[in-house]
């Protein structure tokens, strides 16, 4: 506020990249700060990284909504930065950085060797102590880092380099990428355990089945700009596109023209096709895919786009995978169902196109929500588009989507009924009359699969014996899905006041609209903006504009079951960060609205945050104190991933003291304790209102008396001891069930005595005829 009064476009320093940062800070699945989430309400942090012309800063938003400033150095402009998660260990693999975690992967102009031509280096810095721990030197530029618990990914133009998370020795290398044109030069994604990246060439031993299918969208304006870009680049090319599908030169064509045309026929190089692999069973050294090499490792292999690919992101079980290719109008999203053979034995569903629009767009940034049920793409025109998916395929509904929890495929309905073999008749054939009645339907050219159906017959009629098995055909049918909402950044920054910490947008403060024609001036616009692009991050999290209104009041657990979807956090290149709250509803043009009405959606922005730093602010460099966020995140979780490994945390109590359950399996306890464990066990693993063990058995014995004997058997019995010496067993009792007495059973039900348990408050008198005390430690 002090410098309020300066023109902001000075006192702002410029901004390279923005980026949501998952670590060991917000990671529920390892942090046991958040381990029941839903019990506890507690929720985890975003945190967030912004990258300067000179060095980077590290935010955390916490769920109170009170922005804090983990990180910030001024060290020259860096490239691609992450906070390194604590790696997986056991009892066979130790972690050769416990002490000096959290660490820092930092991608700077200038390496630590400070010889090495620029972002040639991974410098990796201890945020406990401050000192740089290991360098990992390369001789050409590097364009991204990624990591997980197993691995550290460093992205070069054309190759890919795995390094152990633990050691940061070198694990794997790829080498066949196919580069691309758009702001990430070798797109990856990298899930928990696979590794996805675009292979440039296709190799049919390997190839999976399934993969993008042809889609037969393209509306009318598609088709007038395409004519009008053919009718722009003249007759040669209707020429070469003429050349092309019959496959003759016209008599007049010059030398280059064959030669030209010759290189296209044998271009080894094939756009579009995605390669995945396992992290953990690849082979060390150089993955290769080729005709040669045996499949261990490879996932899956399958062609994605015609285009090169852009970018890709797996979802947060790592089971879909979205791609997007370097036009931009339709994003792919695949479903990967592996085999443990081989990758040809795979399959890949794809389930949805998310059709965006007939414009060219790059895209920069794709995340999902934590249900899966919601996917933002943002391209670097500072849109973002908010598409509806289901984790299984199918159609987005009122079903699916309205409800704060994820529902299963068919309704109970749909289940009992039937539904399902009649939907499928209707998908098999999607052209002409949809007919529920078998073999009614149109001709069968109508279905654009059929031909590659016919040819598969023989293949079918082999797997019918198992029709439960998803990776075997038929293929889901191809779902086409639009925005239901595609959210812009505003260009200008006058309607923002410079007020750090969230706030709420009065009315007509902050309009969300079309960015204005004009350029924005060139202090503030990011170095990656030619042309008007615009590099923006998004997240899906809990709300945490809530508090911003209400600050006095507490946090109901109810209060954050009441949004369907959680709220859109983007951040743009202006460092504003800004909630958008989504609310999906049924069409409103709908006649009447039923479990399958289509969906729209509400948004609207709800609190903002200035977080970008000034040239006046300090630096907040490591070492950090122990009670850093960062750093109490890493404790938690590497004590934690000890205890699953088996072994004794370094240092005797470990940060977190829990319930002693881990004590109690470990040490020795006295019988006395165990003894009261014992009589507790049923009562805690059942709430009522079972039938509970000791309000009677759940069986009686009864005493035969077979027609002409009167043998009782008892314990003790000689029948049920051996004679003689040879031990040989005897048959017990000789007679035939026909010659029963059934007077001798007694029918009428026996009422069973209740057991009295140790410790029980009931008098034993009050009971009918003797109890029994079953003593626990006998």
């Amino acid at each position: 506020q002090a410098y309020s009064g300066t023109p902001p476009a000075e006192e702002k320093e410029k901004i390279v990249w923005v980026r949501f940062e998952n670590a060991d800070l917000n990671d529920t699945s390892r942090n046991m700060e958040f381990h029941e989430i839903h019990s506890t309400g507690n929720e985890p942090p975003l945190l967030l990284m912004i990258g300067y012309s000179d060095g980077m800063q590290v935010w955390s938003i916490p769920i109170s909504g009170e922005a804090q400033e983990l990180f910030s150095v001024r060290h020259g402009p860096v490239r691609a930065a992450r906070i390194l998660p604590a790696p997986q260990i056991s009892a066979q693999k130790c972690d050769n950085f416990s002490e000096k975690r959290p660490l820092l992967g930092v991608c700077k102009s200038i390496g630590s060797s400070g010889t090495s031509p620029p972002y040639c280096c991974v410098d990796l810095y201890s945020l406990r102590t401050g000192e740089m721990v290991k360098s990992i030197q390369f001789k050409t530029p590097i364009y991204d880092l990624h990591c997980n618990k197993r691995i550290l990914v460093v992205v070069l133009q054309e190759k890919i380099a795995a390094f152990d998370s633990c050691t940061f020795t070198k694990k794997f290398f790829v080498t066949s990428c196919y580069p691309c044109p758009g702001p990430n030069m070798n797109p990856i994604a990298l899930g928990s355990r696979w590794l996805a990246y675009a292979e440039n060439k296709l190799i049919r031993c390997h190839q999976s089945r399934g993969g993008a299918c042809g889609d037969n969208i393209q509306s009318y304006t598609a088709t007038v700009i395409s004519a009008a870009k053919t009718i722009k680049t003249g007759l040669t090319m209707v020429g070469k596109v003429v050349t092309q599908l019959t496959g003759t030169l016209p008599s007049g064509a010059t030398e280059e023209e064959i030669l030209a045309h010759s290189n296209i026929r044998r271009s080894p190089l094939v756009p579009g096709i995605i390669t995945i692999i396992d992290t953990e069973t690849v082979a060390e050294g150089q993955v290769l895919v080729s005709e040669d090499s045996d499949s261990d490792g490879i996932v899956a292999h399958f062609p994605a786009h015609e285009k090169p690919i852009c970018c890709m992101a797996f979802n947060p079980s790592g089971m879909l995978l979205v791609t997007t290719d370097t036009l931009g109008h339709d994003f792919h999203v695949f479903q990967i169902l592996t085999h443990p053979w081989s990758s040809s034995q795979s399959a890949v569903h794809h389930l949805y196109t998310l059709h965006r629009g007939e414009t060219e767009a790059k895209v920069q940034d794709i995340s999902f929500s934590h249900d899966c049920r919601w996917v933002v793409v943002s391209t670097l025109r500072g849109t973002s588009h908010v598409f509806p998916i289901n984790p299984y395929g199918g159609q987005p509904c009122v079903r699916t989507h309205m409800s704060p929890r994820v529902v299963n495929r068919m309704s109970r309905f749909q289940k009992s009924a039937g539904l399902e073999e009649i939907e499928q008749e209707l998908t098999s054939k999607q052209g002409g009359r949809c007919s529920p009645v078998p073999g009614l339907s149109s001709s069968p050219s109508g279905s654009p699969l059929h031909g590659k159906l016919n040819s598969q017959d023989t293949y079918n009629n082999f797997t019918n014996n198992n029709p439960g098995n998803p990776r075997l055909l038929p293929l889901p049918s191809l779902t086409v899905v639009l925005p239901l909402a595609q959210i812009k950044q505003p260009m200008t920054l006058g309607t923002i006041t410079k007020r750090t910490g969230p706030y709420l947008f009065g009315a007509g403060c902050f309009s969300i609209k079309a960015p204005c024609k004009s350029k924005p001036a060139p202090q503030i616009s990011p170095s990656k903006s030619v042309g008007g692009e615009f590099c923006v991050a998004a997240v899906f999290g809990s709300s945490r504009s809530w508090f911003a209104n209400n600050p006095g009041l507490k946090r109901e657990k109810d209060q954050s079951k009441q949004f369907v979807v959680e709220s859109l956090y983007i951040i743009s290149c202006y460092g504003s960060l800004v909630e958008h709250v989504l609310e999906p509803r049924p069409l409103s043009t709908a006649p009447k609205i039923s479990d399958d009405t289509p969906l729209e959606m509400m948004t609207c922005p709800r609190a903002s945050w200035t977080l970008v730093r000034t040239p006046q602010w300090n630096e907040l460099q490591p070492p950090f104190s122990a009670n850093h966020p960062l750093l109490l995140a890493a404790d938690a979780v590497q004590y934690y991933q000890y205890l699953l490994a088996g072994l004794v945390p370094p240092g005797s109590p470990g940060p977190i003291t829990r319930h002693e359950s881990y004590d109690s399996l470990a040490s020795d306890h006295s019988g006395q304790e165990d003894e009261e464990w014992l009589s507790q066990v049923e009562i805690v693993t059942h709430t009522g209102p079972h039938r509970r063990l000791w309000m009677g058995p759940q069986f009686q014995f009864k005493t035969i008396h077979p027609s002409g004997q009167t043998t009782v058997i008892s314990s003790s019995s000689s029948v049920l001891q051996s004679q003689g010496p040879s031990d040989t067993p005897q048959p017990l009792l000789d007679f035939d069930t026909d010659d029963l007495d059934l007077n001798s059973l007694r029918i009428q039900p026996v009422r069973s005595e209740p057991v009295s348990m140790p410790g029980s408050s009931r008098p034993v008198s009050d009971r009918r005829g003797v109890s029994t005390v079953i003593d626990a430690t006998s």
